[in-house]
């Protein structure tokens, strides 16, 4: 997978990564990959495992081509500033040493720059990159991300003229909007209009959005579906039959339409689905008392 941009350790426009590592050259060197630490701030969570396999297999042949990032903590000892994909791969194979480029870098500079290289990443999810790029504004402005997501909120009210106290001319506004051009991603309206909503939608919606199992526009219209069991029904069809926007909308109209089904019968709808994922029958105990509520079932319609 090739990066969004070609020398993500040493500059990204308007973000001023090079006033980090000033003109200090970009060398490497080989460190024992044991000596290699995670940091404990994360920025990215989730990897995909297909294509983390593909990047095993490329190291296996090829190596790691591109070195990890890393910040000397002490004598013999590092933490991972960027790579971790490359550094997981590694571990994989069994490599012992990795190439490097070691940096002295502050925790906050650490922390920034592995928000920059992920955001720059292809592969990164929608959900990620909208709590990344929230991580980044908070760090810039030293505030949390719940103020972050309130400025963000004042400068679109303001831009809409639904308020008329001048934010959009103050400081914090002003590094918002640089952050913005300088990442080069997308403006910061539509992020507010289109990115800052999926940090509220329904767990489930969520996690299908984390593991890149479905596209973030189709993740918004199902999230409209307020009847938890009909938006589980219908996540789970659009991921099977890999349904497109417009295929969801019509769903959701016409489940709209369709006449309301008896509380027992979707009741028992529910259940049937959520038996198919549990795997009672993994469970010897609790497949005994299935098998037992089977049979209370079977002689009821027996009756009939």
């Amino acid at each position: 997978m090739k990066p969004k941009v070609s020398q993500p350790y040493r500059q990204i426009k308007g973000l001023g990564l090079d006033a980090l590592f000033g003109d200090a050259p970009t060398t490497g060197e080989s460190v024992a990959i044991d000596a290699i630490k995670l940091p404990q701030q994360q920025p990215r969570r989730y990897f995909d495992p297909q294509k983390l396999q593909q990047l095993v297999q490329s190291v296996k042949e090829h190596g790691i081509l591109e070195p990890l990032l890393v910040r000397r903590l002490s004598d013999g000892v590092y933490e991972l500033v960027a790579g971790e994909r490359r550094y997981r791969a590694a571990l994989e194979v069994g490599l012992t040493e990795v190439p490097v480029v070691v940096r002295q870098l502050s925790d906050e500079e650490a922390l920034q720059l592995a928000l920059i290289e992920n955001l720059h990443r292809e592969d990164l999810n929608p959900v990620e990159e909208t709590e990344g790029i929230l991580q980044l504004i908070a760090l810039k402005l030293s505030q949390p991300t719940t103020a972050v997501i309130k400025i963000l909120h004042r400068m679109q009210n303001e831009t809409e003229g639904k308020v008329t106290h001048n934010v959009m001319g103050n400081v914090e506004a002003q590094v918002v909007q640089d952050i913005f051009t300088g990442l080069g991603l997308m403006t910061w309206e539509s992020f507010v209009k289109n990115r800052l909503p999926l940090l509220n939608l329904p767990e489930e919606v969520m996690e299908a959005l984390r593991q890149g199992q479905i596209a973030y526009t189709k993740a918004q219209a199902i999230a409209r579906v307020k009847d938890p069991e009909s938006r589980l029904a219908l996540l789970d069809a659009a991921i099977q039959e890999d349904l497109s926007l417009s295929q969801i909308k019509e769903r959701i109209k016409a489940d709209q339409k369709a006449p309301e089904l008896p509380p027992l019968k979707k009741q028992m709808d529910a259940t049937y689905r959520r038996l198919q994922k549990a795997k009672f029958w993994e469970d010897p105990k609790k497949r005994s008392r299935l098998e037992a509520l089977l049979e209370e079932m079977e002689a009821i319609l027996g009756e009939e």
